[in-house]
């Protein structure tokens, strides 16, 4: 079995950290700022946690969002979560990717997360 990636971060890529969680840059980042948040313990699904562990990382992530907005001039974000295989989760360690959104990095950002089938993403355009 593989070492896990998120159990073995290097320091220096930790932007913030509390006792339940760390966060750092996403190393192939979607935008510039993409930053996970990262439960300390081990575990699958960020509900395998305990609520006071969820909780943090929820802080933390709140805390990303309020550094990117500070030192990037951030004002819109994705925030979102890969629970499980099927969903796109491809390290079997819970995180949160918090990812800013800018004008114009995409041609039409409506929809945001539906995008991720996108034959059902454009809602407003069903009769």
């Amino acid at each position: 079995m593989s070492k896990c990636p998120f159990c073995q971060v290097d320091q220096s890529r930790v932007v913030l950290q509390s006792a339940s969680a760390i966060a750092m840059r996403d190393e192939f980042p979607l935008t510039e700022g993409h930053t996970l948040i990262i439960p300390r313990p081990h575990v699958k699904s960020l509900y395998d946690l305990s609520a006071e562990d969820q909780l943090a990382a929820w802080d933390l992530v709140s805390d990303v969002r309020k550094n990117c907005k500070q030192e990037l001039g951030i004002h819109a974000f994705n925030i979102g979560i890969n629970d499980g295989a099927e969903a796109g989760q491809t390290i079997e360690h819970a995180h949160i990717h918090v990812i800013p959104r800018r004008i114009g990095d995409v041609v039409d950002p409506r929809g945001g997360i539906r995008n991720i089938i996108p034959a059902r993403a454009r809602y407003w355009e069903v009769d």
